[in-house]
């Protein structure tokens, strides 16, 4: 089936991406990736099985829980190499006629009829430019929280690279203010990852730049938490989707606890303060 306007939740890692996608995924019009597309992904007809199966009234609530969103930066790799991993954000004058013809046609076998809008989740650089050259009507829903909370997350994650230092990492080499900054406080592993959602947030910003309102929106994690059902409403209007009794029902009965306040907790006194300064002006661009 032809794709036309494609959902990306796009966000740094550790914003809450998973957890709105999760959300989303429930809508009855909605077809996104499933396990299978990192197993297999240059055939998708077992995601395109799920798809179906997925509406069916005992089956389906058991899939839902077995088989939900799924990232899959695999299935991406697979027809843009190091697509996952690049030392900068990915442009439109990155995009080849031949990845542009194979992700077109390998993503055309996932939705049906009913399940005619693909709902995709990448984390990391935004990739915006690349992903809006290929799918030019394509939808962004950009995920934003907290920095103190996503820098206290990257820290409690085993596969965040920091520890190896920015030369070793995959977001590039610090600029001389960054390596400036992250000297001054003795290379510290905090204020390192305060870097990298600050240049994570630039470049999300740069991308703005050439978006508007029908093709791009802001969701706080934190008014996720507080009321999913008011931020969903929104969020299926600006990507033209109907509201579904069903899909209300579905996400009311998922609880979700804003955990944002952990740094406070989980960091030292000391730790709390160079996080604060160095997100200062960053936080108040985001009104935290």
């Amino acid at each position: 089936m032809d794709i036309e306007k494609p959902i990306f939740i796009i966000g740094v890692g550790r914003s809450g991406s998973t957890i709105f996608h999760n959300l989303f995924s429930n809508h009855p019009n909605c077809a996104w990736f499933s396990t299978f597309a990192q197993r297999s992904p240059r055939n998708l007809r077992k995601s395109a099985q799920i798809m179906k199966l997925i509406d069916y009234p005992l089956v389906g609530p058991y899939l839902q829980g077995k088989l939900n969103t799924f990232e899959a930066f695999g299935f991406w790799d697979t027809y843009i190499k190091g697509f996952s991993r690049p030392c900068r954000d990915l442009f439109d004058y990155d995009v080849t006629e031949k990845s542009r013809k194979d992700i077109k046609q390998a993503l055309s076998q996932i939705g049906n009829d009913k399940r005619h809008r693909l709902l995709l989740k990448i984390t990391g650089w935004p990739r915006v430019s690349m992903l809006k050259e290929i799918f030019p009507d394509a939808k962004f829903v950009h995920i934003i929280r907290d920095g103190r909370a996503v820098v206290n997350s990257m820290l409690n994650v085993g596969f965040w690279h920091g520890w190896q230092g920015p030369d070793n990492w995959r977001w590039g080499p610090l600029n001389n203010e960054q390596q400036a900054e992250w000297e001054s406080h003795d290379k510290s592993f905090v204020v390192l990852a305060a870097i990298q959602w600050k240049l994570l947030m630039d470049a999300y910003e740069k991308v703005k730049i050439d978006l508007d309102g029908t093709n791009y929106t802001e969701v706080k994690y934190e008014d996720m938490c507080l009321d999913s059902v008011s931020v969903m409403k929104d969020v299926t209007e600006f990507c033209e989707l109907p509201w579904e009794p069903k899909f209300e029902k579905a996400i009311s009965a998922i609880k979700l606890r804003n955990s944002n306040n952990k740094w406070t907790t989980d960091l030292t006194d000391h730790q709390q303060s160079i996080l604060n300064e160095s997100l200062e002006h960053h936080l108040r661009r985001y009104h935290y």
